[in-house]
């Protein structure tokens, strides 16, 4: 199991002041030596975080694998090809959001995504679709001839959140799962076994998996004995961790639960 440390959420708190530091660029070094296997960072349309230069300079400099997220918007597609990331990982994108709500809507954008996964690939960069965990997504991204996809796990970490996590009895509550915790119980339950059946789909018809979405150190283990999924991909909550234990250690907690609990 490889862990991908997303440092996006460095360059969150440094444009919220609209400064120079912190630099994710500043990460780099500190990721590789607490063992993380990659850097995974979004260059949004928006530009709400990571920017051009932060993601030429991260490519340039890392000396871990670097995944680059993005849209399938024709001028992120060719800022990535210039760059030359180690793999794109192309998610959907909504200017009001917050993070990324869902994985990508494929059938809808067939075309367009077929298009830019084939410029991608003809410059020679490994391609991953973010999506749902349904076996249509899965079917459809072997159609599309990626070698990757991305389990969007954010359903399950959300029911998580609201069965153990105390998000209930706070002010982010999801109101639609506001529910009795039996009924969490069950529906948490049935997402761990869907999200290990279209795994297992995945793997069976050659494409290569990883996951992320609201993963954190307390629901992470079960994702993380899945035997398809190679690989997960985490931010939010290492950066959060990082502020009280430093990055490093905060990585190093994290690699405790994803190889450790295997």
């Amino acid at each position: 199991m490889k862990l991908g440390v997303n440092i996006d959420h460095i360059a969150v708190l440094r444009e919220a002041r609209k400064i120079n530091d912190p630099s994710p660029i500043d990460a780099l070094p500190i990721c590789k030596l607490s063992g993380a296997d990659q850097i995974t960072i979004h260059l949004r349309e928006d530009r709400r975080h990571i920017q051009d230069r932060d993601a030429s300079d991260i490519i340039r400099l890392s000396l871990l694998p670097v995944n680059l997220e993005c849209a399938i918007a024709p001028e992120i597609i060719d800022i990535v090809c210039s760059l030359n990331p180690h793999r794109a990982t192309i998610v959907p994108e909504k200017r009001e959001e917050v993070t990324t709500e869902g994985g990508l809507a494929l059938e809808e954008n067939f075309n367009a995504l077929k298009e830019a996964i084939l410029k991608l690939q003809e410059n020679d960069i490994e391609v991953s679709l973010f999506i749902d965990p349904s076996i249509k997504s899965v079917e459809l991204s072997k159609d599309l001839g990626v070698q990757w996809v991305e389990f969007h796990t954010g359903k399950y970490a959300n029911i998580y959140a609201m069965l153990y996590g105390g998000l209930a009895n706070s002010n982010h509550c999801i109101k639609e799962l506001d529910l009795p915790k039996s009924e969490l119980e069950t529906m948490l339950s049935d997402e761990l076994e869907n999200i290990k059946t279209v795994a297992k789909l995945a793997s069976s018809i050659d494409l290569k998996v990883a996951a992320g979405h609201g993963l954190n150190y307390q629901n992470v283990t079960e994702i993380a004995k899945i035997p398809q999924i190679e690989e997960l991909n985490i931010g939010q909550s290492i950066i959060a961790r990082s502020v009280f234990t430093g990055l490093e250690q905060a990585i190093k907690d994290m690699i405790v639960c994803v190889k450790d609990n295997i």
